[in-house]
């Protein structure tokens, strides 16, 4: 099963442009399959009403189960891979 990832954004602002190209970056090494969807909520405010967005940028991993948010301009990759289950946490 793939991943489907949805990034909100607020227009093109320093935030939402950063985000959108680290995310690009993680995407551009996954090995995996995935779909991802970048929604302005600018243009369509009902899809971040839908998902219950309040703040952006937001990245949603929408499958596989269970949902998960992160929230931010994505630029921990660590924590991003971490947060989208890709990579387990080092044991100590």
């Amino acid at each position: 099963m793939g991943y489907i990832l949805k990034l909100y954004i607020t227009g093109q602002t320093v935030n939402s442009v950063r985000a959108m190209e680290n995310l690009k970056e993680i995407c551009s090494g996954l090995a995996k399959d995935y779909e991802l969807r970048i929604i302005d909520i600018l243009k369509d405010p009902q899809l971040a009403e839908d998902d219950k967005i309040i703040a952006t940028p937001t990245l949603v991993k929408e499958l596989p189960p269970p949902l998960r948010k992160i929230i931010g301009d994505l630029s921990n990759t660590e924590k991003v891979l971490l947060g989208l289950d890709l990579v387990h946490k080092k044991e100590k």
